[in-house]
């Protein structure tokens, strides 16, 4: 009796979990049918269509997702996010698949967006030194459109021909030229963004003052995604500068690096746009993967590639060629050497910005964070201790923004059986001594949410938890990314 009763118990169960599952999969096919006549024919993508979508550029795999959603304009992303939400969808938000934390990777169970349809430039104002773009834009287009307004967009990283300027918005973006013109959160003057119910909320003013209440905007400027989608931006454009001075500096010790940080700082003012540091194992590793010369003739500690924007080319030669002169007369450098031509300039900017030497193997771990100048001697020092100390084979070959406090590490572990929890453990413990963070201009998105708490104080992140909740209290958009 007893095991004809649990059988009966069991059978009802799987009875009712299958008509929930039914339930369940009707309510989704319903869905895609409401979303596919909401984007028309070519705006939806099926499951199937996503494998030959990798799932970002350091996730090879294919995409999964129940579909991707391609709107082609902001009152159909409002249309898609209602449609969602009164389903309780989960919702993903793709872009150029740059990003580097796994914030932007859909599941199976989950429906993907991307604005890639929403690439138009729709103005360029040379007067108030603007330009409005949609989101989907990639960035090196909008940097060659106002160029040939004499206008300059400085946001600038490797990624430049693949990332959209609403990622950008979304991790707050940095970059190589954040010593002069700051990040993306400076960057945006205005943008419109959809809320995960589907109400828009525009606030594209152009104004470079506006206290007129809360800025809004900033809610979704490095939220990664979290708290809406944003659909259109106007972008802050600069005076492009005719004359540019590019060199790489050689140095003894990191200490001459941040003296002559300053002296640069004191000698070059506002034209100094980019100072980029290399670990001699990061150069070392460039020449060998590339079987290139250096470009010194010895061997040295330290590598930094300067560079120089100016109105009057002679007078940008001069104050750089000054500047090395007394820092070379100081002992504060070993040697330089300055592009005489666009492509040894690009040479030189190769070295810094080509990854593939670093990242071909598997596993390499790598990683973005943020200490004090001062401090950053003593910390990787801690970090390079502890990995050899984990895998005595492991290679740590750093480089970074440092004038921003930025560093990023390509950690080779050497051992097939490494894993990634690991060298977190190595690389973000040591920060909370010297007061860093776990994350300088690429997020949180999945790959460190756990590390959240350890470097943000708990009333901190309930702050954050709140705005969530406030904003998508049905929490459909982009789950789990930040925090859980």
């Amino acid at each position: 009796y007893l095991f004809a009763l649990l059988v009966s118990t069991l059978g009802r169960q799987m009875i009712s979990e299958q008509k929930v599952e039914c339930m369940q999969c009707h309510k989704t096919k319903e869905l895609l049918k409401a979303l596919a006549a909401t984007v028309g024919p070519t705006g939806l993508l099926a499951s199937d269509a996503l494998v030959s979508r990798a799932t970002s550029v350091w996730n090879p795999k294919p995409m999964a997702a129940l579909a991707l959603i391609r709107p082609k304009s902001t009152a159909e992303v409002s249309a898609v996010l209602r449609l969602c939400h009164q389903a309780s969808q989960d919702v993903v938000i793709v872009g150029g698949g740059t990003g580097p934390v796994a914030g932007a990777e859909p599941s199976s169970e989950s429906i993907a967006i991307s604005l890639e349809r929403m690439n138009r430039i729709e103005d360029i104002d040379p007067v108030n030194a603007s330009c409005v773009v949609q989101a989907g834009t990639c960035l090196q287009n909008v940097q060659e459109a106002v160029a040939a307004y004499q206008l300059l967009f400085p946001l600038d990283l490797g990624a430049r021909g693949s990332c959209t300027i609403g990622g950008n918005i979304a991790t707050n973006a940095g970059g190589i030229n954040v010593l002069r013109y700051g990040s993306m959160r400076g960057l945006v003057l205005g943008l419109e963004a959809v809320l995960p119910d589907g109400t828009v909320i525009s606030s594209m003013g152009r104004l470079l003052k506006n206290n007129a209440g809360f800025d809004l905007k900033q809610l979704f400027i490095g939220t990664e995604g979290t708290l809406g989608v944003v659909t259109r931006a106007v972008l802050r454009l600069f005076p492009k500068q005719s004359a540019r001075q590019t060199a790489m500096i050689a140095f003894s010790s990191f200490e001459q690096v941040a003296d002559f940080l300053q002296l640069a700082k004191l000698k070059l003012g506002a034209t100094l746009s980019a100072f980029e540091a290399m670990w001699q194992s990061y150069i070392e590793e460039q020449l060998r993967f590339y079987q290139r010369r250096s470009p010194f003739m010895d061997r040295h500690a330290f590598y930094v590639l300067i560079e120089t924007e100016g109105a009057d080319e002679e007078l940008n030669k001069l104050a750089l060629n000054e500047t090395l002169e007394l820092a070379l007369g100081k002992g504060i450098i070993a040697d330089a050497v300055v592009a005489k031509s666009d492509q040894e300039r690009q040479r030189l900017w190769d070295l810094r910005e080509d990854l593939e030497p670093f990242v071909r193997n598997k596993p390499f771990f790598g990683y973005d964070v943020g200490v004090p100048i001062g401090d950053m001697p003593a910390y990787v020092g801690i970090v390079e201790a502890n990995l050899r100390h984990r895998w005595p084979n492991s290679v740590c070959h750093t480089m970074g923004h440092i004038a921003d406090g930025n560093l990023h590490f390509f950690i080779q572990p050497g051992d097939v059986d490494a894993f990634k929890v690991d060298c977190d453990e190595d690389v973000y413990g040591p920060l909370k001594q010297f007061g860093g963070t776990i994350s300088a201009e690429h997020g949180i998105g999945f790959e460190k949410r756990s590390w959240l708490l350890r470097n943000r104080s708990a009333e901190e992140v309930a702050l954050m938890r709140s705005l969530k909740k406030a904003l998508d209290p049905k929490g459909i958009l982009n789950r789990g990314c930040v925090f859980e």
